[in-house]
């Protein structure tokens, strides 16, 4: 049901982040987005299904061993 052309992806799509911000409460860490999602700071994520991501930073990923 989202009004904005093209929609925001869904809450279950891999690119859930890129829906619009709906409300921001940067003091307190957390944002709402158009599909439902709640965003934190961390990058951590609560589905509006009570589904929670872990926060997933770039930094988490290992490092490519040399050969």
């Amino acid at each position: 049901m989202c009004p904005h052309q093209p929609p925001c992806p869904s809450h279950n799509a891999p690119d859930r982040d890129a829906a619009r911000t709906l409300a921001a409460h940067p003091e307190q860490g957390w944002s709402l987005l158009c599909n439902g999602v709640v965003l934190f700071e961390d990058t951590g994520e609560l589905l509006p299904d009570g589904v929670v991501i872990a926060p997933h930073r770039p930094t988490d990923l290992k490092a490519p061993s040399a050969a």
